[in-house]
């Protein structure tokens, strides 16, 4: 199993993760002249997606979705309540409706979906396996539940929000009110935040830990990389940083 990022960030976020013959599209926030390049950045084309799976129905996850999926006849996955936030963008598309906590298969993608703490209709993020290994992502979410931590404990590898630092939040130049959702319960993890949830997971089969959804006006990458680090007593190098122009390269679990 491997996967990759086409970016991630508040300007557009796709995640790619691949076990056999299957390939799945996590989100796509980007047009769709801008996800095709990016897919073949790293040698895919979009008809070879199996499917896309939606996390939520903000504009940086889901503004390409609709296209893409039209346009090469994609099936898309997604929860009642996402659907019903954006009924008119998802209209005529091959969509089946998930439950938050009923695990799926896509070809040979094994999907666990789960609810998160997040400013959206019905939020989820998911878990990736292939029978042997697995690949937790974690963004877009205010905190973390004592589920969301039973669902990411022992996993392979980790996809993990460190949107912003809380200082660098709080003396910025957001206005209050968004100040207070993007660190509200249903807003975004900090590095903190994103560090405290690490230290409480069982992190001893973890081969790739990824910061991703980082802030550009609120957060940089040696923050992140630090905060991570210092919980698994790794050198900082082997934290990967997902960025919003580059994403990230493939990164294979063994």
């Amino acid at each position: 199993m491997r996967f990759a990022l086409l970016g991630s960030g508040s300007e557009g976020n796709a995640l790619v993760v691949q076990s056999g013959r299957s390939l799945i599209l996590l989100d796509c926030g980007f047009s769709l002249k801008e996800t095709v390049a990016r897919l073949a950045r790293l040698g895919l084309a979009p008809e070879s997606l199996s499917g896309i799976l939606v996390t939520h129905e903000h504009g940086d996850h889901i503004s390409g979705v609709a296209r893409l999926a039209r346009k090469h006849s994609i099936p898309v996955w997604l929860t009642h309540g996402t659907l019903r936030a954006q009924e008119a963008v998802f209209a005529g598309l091959a969509i089946t409706e998930i439950d938050s906590h009923n695990q799926f298969a896509i070809g040979d993608v094994q999907v666990q979906p789960y609810p998160v703490p997040h400013d959206a209709g019905e939020p989820v993020q998911f878990m990736f396996g292939d029978g042997a290994r697995r690949l937790g992502v974690l963004t877009d979410a205010g905190h973390a539940t004592q589920h969301v931590e039973a669902i990411l404990s022992g996993c392979d590898a980790l996809v993990l929000e460190c949107n912003h630092d809380s200082g660098m939040l709080a003396d910025g130049d957001y206005p209050w009110h968004l100040k207070q959702r993007v660190s509200g319960r249903f807003g975004h993890l900090s590095n903190d935040d994103a560090a405290a949830l690490l230290a409480r997971l069982d992190s001893s089969r973890l081969q790739h830990i990824v910061a991703a959804h980082l802030s550009r006006k609120n957060n940089l990458p040696e923050l992140a990389v630090r905060a991570l680090s210092g919980v698994l007593g790794c050198g900082g190098d082997w934290i990967g940083v997902a960025t919003q122009q580059e994403g990230t390269g493939w990164r294979e679990i063994a």
